[in-house]
């Protein structure tokens, strides 16, 4: 079983998100990466069934979310992790919980008690649970939407821009969490961090202006880049990004000019030649 997407078309106004995009999703941790308005939180949202597009189909977990009654089903075996939760300030972070666990047709009251305790504890937010949402820090919220999205133990897990706001003991914790998921289970995640990819995921998939520029492993795409990373004592007219190392020297991604002395690319080097100096952009006004 896998996710198919089939040549996607989303538009908003007169912005092409999608255009014509087609993937084949297979069970494990797929990283998602392109710079912002690349398409990815719009992808993310039709593949949760929140968003309908207007071209192209998408076939999840062997089920078609065009149709209703499917659309439903897939909706029970799935959890969503948006970039803004949405979460009810006034709630207590375990009412919340419950409240979603209501929604998402948990309906025995004392097998959801025990869910809604199991996500707490995964999350570490046990000590938490009866704290308003609106006292709790933005890196508390982030793990309290992951919470939410773990519920049921879904067999698709949709995350987009996960590990925002969580200090590094947290986004470790955020790593086994995920890479413990189970067999069979389809984790799709959209992050701008791509060391979580090169220890996470088994695929990446970067795309830019809608369109996928490559598809395959992060030992993959990191190979793509051989040859077109190297360091130096300055600035290489051929360098299309550059920076200056912690160790002084200025670490290039571009055309080495000859005799240049090639450094391994990793996966940031890589994505970094795929889309350029867009990944350097900081607006996030619109998430597309």
């Amino acid at each position: 079983m896998t996710v198919h997407i089939e040549q996607l078309h989303k538009r908003f106004g007169r912005t092409t998100a999608l255009d014509r995009l087609s993937l084949e999703l297979q069970p494990g941790v797929t990283g998602l990466l392109g710079p912002n308005g690349a398409g990815k939180t719009t992808l993310l949202r039709i593949l949760a069934t929140v968003l309908a597009p207007d071209g192209g189909s998408v076939r999840a977990l062997g089920l078609d979310p065009s149709q209703p009654a499917e659309r439903q089903e897939l909706r029970r075996r799935l959890g969503y992790l948006p970039q803004d939760v949405g979460a009810y300030s006034g709630f207590a972070v375990r009412e919340f919980i419950d409240y979603i666990a209501i929604l998402k047709e948990h309906t025995d009251r004392r097998a959801r008690r025990a869910e809604v305790d199991r996500v707490l504890e995964l999350v570490d937010l046990t000590d938490k649970a009866y704290d308003r949402i609106r006292t709790i820090s933005g890196g508390m919220r982030r793990r309290l939407g992951l919470a939410q999205a773990l519920l049921g133990s879904p067999d698709l897990l949709v995350l987009d821009e996960p590990a925002v706001g969580l200090d590094p003991q947290q986004r470790l914790r955020f790593r086994e969490l995920v890479s413990t998921a189970g067999p069979g289970r389809f984790v799709v995640l959209s992050t701008h961090q791509t060391e979580d990819v090169a220890a996470l995921c088994r695929d990446v998939v970067v795309i830019d202006a809608g369109r996928v520029l490559f598809t395959g492993t992060p030992a993959e795409l990191a190979a793509s880049a051989d040859g077109r990373v190297w360091r130096s004592d300055s600035r290489d007219p051929g360098a299309t990004l550059a920076w200056v190392s912690g160790d002084g020297s200025t670490r290039q991604i571009g055309r080495p000019p000859a005799g240049a002395e090639l450094v391994p690319p990793t996966v940031e080097d890589a994505y970094l030649v795929l889309v350029g100096a867009k990944a350097l952009t900081t607006d996030v006004s619109v998430a597309v």
